[in-house]
C-alpha cells in the first residue's frame, strides 16, 4: 500500500504465490517510497525536499533519521484526483490521461480566473476549489472557456504547491526539489517549481512519464534497497493496507 484495495489484494496474492512456489523472499514496499527512491535514482538528487503529487496523494516530504517526514499534505482530495474529476466535468477523454488533456487545454488558455486559494499552514485543500470551478463550468459556459478554466485551475493549485514546498526548503535548508508521482509529469508544474528553486539558488529534479507514472521498476528498486539491508516480509505479515503512510517506513538503506 497505499492504493486501491482490490488491486493491492490481487497483486499481494500473486506475490505470495510466486514467493512460495519458487522459494523467493517476499519484500513489502511502500508505494510512496517507491516513487521517491526511483526519482532519486534517476535524477541524482542528494537530499531534496520531495513533492509527491498523484491521483491519490499530495505530500511535501523531507528525509530525516531514516524516515521520510511529511511536512505538509492535502486535507481532502489529492491534486490528481481533482484534475481527473474536472476533466470529466469538461468531458475530456481518458486517452492518454485526463490530467494530460487538462495540461494541453491549459496551454491554450490566457485569461486567469480567480479561484479559492486554500493553504492552511503546510497543508492544502482542493475539494472547495473543485466545487467552485465545477459551478463555473456548468453554470456559465458562455463566459468561461474550457481552456481558461484549465489554465486557471493549474496555475492556482500549482502555486499552492510551490508555496508549501518553498517553506519546507527554508525549514530544512535544502536547495533541491524532487517532483515525483503522476502529476509530476506536468511541464507547467516543473516550470513553476524550477523558477522558485532558481530564485533560491537551487534546482528542481523531475522525470518524464516513464518514471513519474506508477510503474513496476520503482517498486522493484525500493524492494531491492530494502532487501540489500536484510529486510524481508514473512508470509504471515504480508498484509496490505490502503493507508500505509510514507512516514511509517523505516528507511534503513539511508544514513
Amino acid at each position: 500500500g497505499p492504493g486501491m484495495g482490490a488491486p493491492l489484494q490481487s497483486v499481494a496474492l500473486v506475490a505470495r504465490t510466486i514467493s512460495q512456489l519458487w522459494g523467493i523472499p517476499l519484500v513489502g514496499v511502500n508505494h510512496c517510497v517507491g516513487h521517491i527512491e526511483m526519482g532519486r535514482a534517476i535524477t541524482g538528487a542528494q537530499n531534496p525536499v520531495v513533492l509527491y503529487v498523484s491521483g491519490g496523494n499530495t505530500q511535501v516530504i523531507a528525509y530525516s533519521q531514516q524516515t521520510y517526514r511529511i511536512f505538509g499534505e492535502t486535507l481532502d482530495i489529492a491534486i490528481g484526483n481533482c484534475l481527473d474529476r474536472f476533466a470529466r466535468v469538461l468531458k475530456l477523454p481518458n486517452d492518454p490521461s485526463p490530467g494530460y488533456n487538462i495540461e494541453q487545454y491549459a496551454k491554450r488558455g490566457s485569461k486567469f480566473i480567480e479561484l479559492p486559494y486554500t493553504v492552511k499552514g503546510m497543508d492544502v485543500s482542493f475539494s472547495g476549489i473543485l466545487s467552485f470551478i465545477e459551478k463555473l463550468a456548468k453554470n456559465e459556459p458562455e463566459k468561461y472557456s474550457p481552456e481558461d478554466l484549465c489554465y486557471s485551475l493549474q496555475e492556482n493549485m500549482f502555486a499552492m504547491l510551490v508555496e508549501i514546498t518553498e517553506r519546507a526548503m527554508a525549514h530544512i535548508g535544502s536547495n533541491e526539489v524532487l517532483v515525483v508521482g503522476g502529476v509530476g509529469c506536468n511541464v507547467r508544474l516543473q516550470e513553476m517549481m524550477g523558477q522558485m528553486a532558481e530564485e533560491r539558488g537551487g534546482k528542481v529534479f523531475a522525470t518524464d512519464m516513464r518514471y513519474c507514472i506508477d510503474n513496476g521498476i520503482m517498486i522493484a528498486q525500493a524492494g531491492a534497497l530494502a532487501f540489500a539491508r536484510g529486510f524481508t516480509t514473512p508470509i504471515d505479515d504480508s498484509w496490505i493496507t490502503q493507508r500505509f503512510r510514507t512516514d511509517q517506513v523505516h528507511v534503513e538503506w539511508r544514513t
